[in-house]
């Protein structure tokens, strides 16, 4: 994820042609519409088991959440400049990127733990998306989007990569085979990870492995994504230029325009049927026929 405004480069032969009001995804007569506005970059939406929405204004260094009352509320202020969000069981996980740190909030109290600071003795580039798996092992993407606000120029890390952490807190990198890792999701039983390659243009899958090791990855599409979601379908949510919406056999389904570049995605509202749209200065959200999975 970033709060830069990048061109991405798509062959239009890797991407077919395909309806702009999905049949099947969106609700009957549903438009996407703006929740709210006036932000600085809005990304990392997350929403918890009830169906509370958050989302991070990077820029203004803000958590913010919107209620399934309908309210929007900020959540946090001084939030290490979090980015990317994964709620579970009452924690935020965020990619706290101001000192390059992969945060725990508590929901309740604010405390905040820091989880991983570093990777063998250097400092990791910028964690930038995180997706929580049912035993709480974690995995995270760290590519380099140079800020303004660091105070070093040049990256430490050799390797920009997807990283596991065990729940013991062990740090391990499971993939460096990216030249700018962004969006990361896995399925709801812990079997299969989506990590996208942004600036390649290709999201793959995995094999979760108990231990929190990946095998047999494979080229899941050829599209890069910021953020990403699931639905109890087993779609996947791209965010692209678009937000795409491929099945679990890769197959381009649906794609859901929205007036401003789209940079991160995930289903609340009190049924978790409601799909939330981070895109720059807004927050917006479309009805849909499915339900999401991620949310703990």
């Amino acid at each position: 994820m970033r709060f830069l405004i990048i061109t991405l480069a798509l062959a239009m032969s890797t991407v077919p042609t395909i309806a702009a009001d999905p049949p099947g995804i969106v609700a009957e007569g549903a438009k996407v519409e703006k929740l709210s506005g006036g932000f600085g970059f809005t990304e990392g939406c997350a929403s918890d088991a009830v169906g509370n929405v958050y989302f991070t204004d990077q820029p203004n260094d803000r958590i913010h959440k919107w209620g399934v009352d309908g309210k929007l509320t900020t959540f946090m202020e001084g939030t290490g400049r979090s980015n990317g969000l994964c709620v579970e069981k009452g924690t935020i996980w965020a990619c706290a990127d101001e000192k390059n740190e992969l945060w725990k909030i508590d929901i309740n109290t604010k405390k905040v733990t820091v989880v991983v600071k570093e990777y063998d003795g250097k400092l990791l580039s910028g964690p930038n998306d995180v997706w929580v798996r049912p035993d709480g092992g974690a995995y995270f993407t760290d590519p380099f989007y140079k800020r303004a606000y660091w105070k070093r120029d040049k990256e430490e890390q050799d390797k920009r990569a997807v990283y596991y952490v065990s729940p013991a807190g062990k740090v391990s990198r499971v993939d460096a085979d990216f030249t700018q890792p962004n969006g990361i999701v896995g399925t709801p039983d812990g079997k299969t990870l989506y990590a996208s390659d942004i600036k390649a243009g290709k999201t793959y899958s995995y094999a979760i492995q108990e231990d929190g090791s990946l095998k047999d990855r494979k080229l899941f599409c050829s599209v890069g994504s910021d953020g990403m979601t699931l639905d109890d379908q087993g779609n996947i949510y791209l965010t692209s230029g678009v937000v795409h919406v491929i099945d679990k056999h890769g197959k381009f389904v649906a794609k859901i325009a929205v007036p401003e570049g789209p940079s991160n995605v995930c289903f609340g509202g009190k049924d978790q049927s409601t799909l939330f749209i981070t895109a720059r200065s807004g927050l917006y959200a479309v009805e849909t026929t499915v339900k999401g999975v991620g949310s703990q």
